[in-house]
């Protein structure tokens, strides 16, 4: 049985899985695509490098201090996306300079053939908006790849345009501090468990930037993509300093790899998490 979720933004409503015994839900920007379309715009047609960076700063000393200092992903987020569109570049442009510079992560197209071959629905869980990501998605996947991503549902904000032709994004959950708050997509599955004397499905989450964490804390298995670059690794910084356990990964075909040993149980998540010792004060 899968059940809808309700959506008061006009977006597409995400479908939660209830019958399924595995889940997968990821992140888009970064996670399964090798740069994070967002900060590509934001770097080359908006605010650029120094100033996305500075945000990116603010947004996890606002998680870091409990909200009480810093700003909010939602309102720099926003600022970010501001910064491009407010300098004349169409949505249709940004489309077209993405698809041309972004390519998946690697592994995932096996990853993707996987997760059908054992039954485990993928789900895009994005704070980037819609549009983008499915131009991205079509293109990245043309020719024979194209039947494998045409069945992944993007759950996401959107995008509408102004009287002057200005594009803005639309907030999935604009009454949160994240604009779409990621949890949101994971905490229906505990609850049917804990209706459900503890049946339901194990929800593998993957991620590896700011955007990520709200979900970060309420995975059931948290996937961390790490590269070894410090101003991209932010999730992976977060989870260090918070204390969260995560396994660690690059590419789709070592996550592959862990999720099937977990899924034929022939391993526990146990077996492959780091488990830092929180540094929060």
């Amino acid at each position: 049985m899968a059940a809808t979720g309700a959506t008061r933004s006009g977006l597409q409503a995400q479908t939660f899985h209830f019958d399924k015994k595995f889940v997968v839900l990821s992140d888009w920007d970064g996670t399964i695509t090798t740069c994070d379309s967002n900060d590509y715009i934001t770097d080359n047609y908006g605010m650029g490098l120094g100033g996305r960076v500075a945000l990116n700063k603010d947004i996890l000393e606002f998680d870091k201090s409990g909200k009480t200092r810093g700003k909010s992903f939602k309102d720099g987020f926003e600022l970010m996306l501001a910064s491009v569109s407010n300098k004349g570049h169409s949505l249709e442009a940004c489309k077209t300079y993405l698809t041309t510079r972004s390519d998946f992560t690697e592994g995932f197209i096996d990853f993707k053939k996987f997760c059908d071959a054992t039954d485990i629905p993928l789900t895009i869980v994005s704070s980037g908006m819609d549009e983008l990501i499915r131009a991205v998605l079509t293109e990245l996947a043309k020719g024979s790849d194209e039947d494998v991503v045409k069945d992944i549902a993007i759950v996401s904000n959107g995008v509408r345009h102004d009287e002057t032709g200005k594009w803005h994004i639309t907030w999935r959950h604009p009454d949160s501090t994240y604009g779409h708050d990621k949890s949101r997509a994971i905490l229906p599955y505990q609850e049917y468990r804990s209706e459900h004397h503890g049946h339901g499905p194990t929800v593998f989450f993957f991620g590896d930037g700011v955007s990520d964490l709200s979900a970060a804390q309420h995975a059931d298995v948290l996937f961390v993509k790490v590269t070894g670059d410090d101003e991209k690794d932010n999730l992976k910084k977060h989870c260090d300093k918070a204390g969260i356990p995560y396994i660690p990964f690059l590419n789709f075909h070592t996550a592959k790899e862990i999720v099937d040993k977990i899924v034929r149980g022939e391993k526990s998540k146990d077996d492959f998490l780091v488990k830092p010792i929180a540094l929060m004060n």
